[in-house]
């Protein structure tokens, strides 16, 4: 529990970058026990430099949580079964990792007595969103310090001038002191940028800001070649054809290693403009090399595997819906679970193999197998009958033309003829 002369313990959402340490810092001058909180969900981190200066600037405890296995299994795989993506381009990266990082941050605020919970989230975006209604969901009686939603916060720290003028003062290490160009937001399933010079959507962005990825351009001429294997609409096994046939069965090493493979091939490069829940449109570039790998491989596989009106309600009601809900920070909400219900169902056929090349920015799909039965290709040949009585097709192209002949006799009618539909509705136009 807090001191008597305390405000309260609060546990901060740690990156130990400038706004959180200058935000642990103004915590503690507001009177706060601060606990710092920080959240291994496979970022490029120094994670004993962060503990370092977590510990100096004056909080009075810093924890690790390690969520990989949990960020992998319980959100990025049900988001690549349920072909997760947000306004058609975004694969949803920095929206998986809040609801991992809210739980830690509740385990540990139960476990250290804190009674706050804080964050870094900026007052104009979507993350701000996603932490506190996690936090709510999780713990409703939970207390939130978002320091960029208080006057006395965004008034005394009007820019990044003032965060260093501050840090300068309380002697917080900063790695420079030039303005940074754009902010970042990086897990094991991408890297974001946004702000600085990215805030001009007609700015292309410098060769330089991509971290993760090589470019297409001058990414190895030589291709990888790969194999994944699903079952339920799992990926279980990852074999390297063009490295030995290296095989790969733990969730975390798939993952890891695709990671790699895409990074290598520049994979997974996107600049998009999108609309933020809160209502603002934000430009944002990101990097999702292995997640863009897998996602390909699942939506081939389910062409062997799934049936088609399964698939068209799949499309329709669950991969919207989720990537919504992910997007806009719903996932500990009863929507949620009703929509995640759904996805075993929709997998239970999705078994099988793709095999697909890794080259210059591609990801190319060169076969795939399965056992499920739904592809018959005695059937589907155009060189025999397996079966197949064309003359079927006759009857069925009958009840399919009933309503258009219906919609074109009608037409005829009133001297409309459907051909000339499209040059009627130009010219009211």
């Amino acid at each position: 529990m807090a001191t008597a002369a305390s405000k309260g313990r609060v546990l901060l959402a740690y990156s130990g970058g400038l706004d959180t340490s200058c935000i642990l810092a103004w915590l503690i001058e507001e009177g706060y026990e601060v606990y710092a909180f920080m959240a291994d969900v496979g970022q490029e981190e120094d994670y004993d430099a962060a503990r370092e200066k977590a510990l100096k600037v004056g909080a009075k405890k810093f924890v690790l949580q390690d969520l990989k296995r949990e960020f992998v299994e319980e959100l990025i795989y049900p988001a690549i079964q349920a072909n997760c993506i947000y306004e058609n381009v975004y694969l949803l990266g920095t929206s998986l990792a809040r609801p991992v990082i809210a739980r830690g941050m509740m385990e540990v605020a139960a476990q250290e007595g804190c009674d706050f919970v804080s964050h870094g989230c900026t007052g104009k975006g979507n993350d701000q969103v996603r932490f506190e209604l996690a936090f709510y969901g999780l713990k409703p009686d939970i207390k939130v310090v978002a320091p960029w939603r208080i006057p006395e916060f965004y008034h005394r720290f009007a820019g990044r001038q003032a965060l260093l003028e501050y840090a300068a003062q309380k002697q917080i290490p900063v790695r420079q002191t030039a303005a940074k160009p754009w902010s970042t937001d990086e897990n094991m399933f991408h890297i974001s940028y946004e702000a600085g010079i990215l805030e001009d959507p007609n700015t292309t962005p410098p060769s330089d800001m991509w971290k993760l990825t090589e470019s297409p351009e001058s990414a190895t001429n030589t291709p990888d070649q790969i194999a994944i294997e699903f079952k339920q609409g799992l990926p279980v096994k990852l074999t390297v054809l063009s490295d030995g046939n290296k095989t790969f069965t733990d969730s975390v090493d798939v993952f890891d290693v695709l990671n790699a493979l895409g990074r290598k091939h520049g994979i997974g490069r996107i600049d998009i403009v999108e609309n933020r829940f809160i209502g603002v449109k934000s430009r944002g570039c990101y990097e999702t090399p292995g997640a863009t790998i897998l996602r390909v491989a699942h939506i081939d596989i389910e062409g062997l595997t799934l049936d088609r009106n399964v698939r068209a309600l799949r499309d329709q009601f669950v991969t919207i819906e989720l990537s919504r809900i992910l997007y806009n920070g719903h996932f500990f909400t009863p929507e949620r679970e009703f929509v995640t219900a759904a996805i075993p169902a929709s997998q239970r056929t999705v078994n099988g193999t793709v095999k697909l090349k890794l080259y210059k920015g591609n990801v190319i799909v060169e076969g795939r197998s399965s056992e499920e039965g739904l592809y018959d290709e005695k059937e589907s040949s155009m060189d025999e009958l397996g079966g197949f009585e064309p003359t079927d097709t006759t009857g069925f192209i009958q009840i399919e033309s009933i309503r258009i002949k219906k919609w074109a006799q009608a037409n005829i009618k009133k001297g409309q003829s459907s051909v000339l539909a499209k040059d009627v509705y130009a010219s009211k136009a």
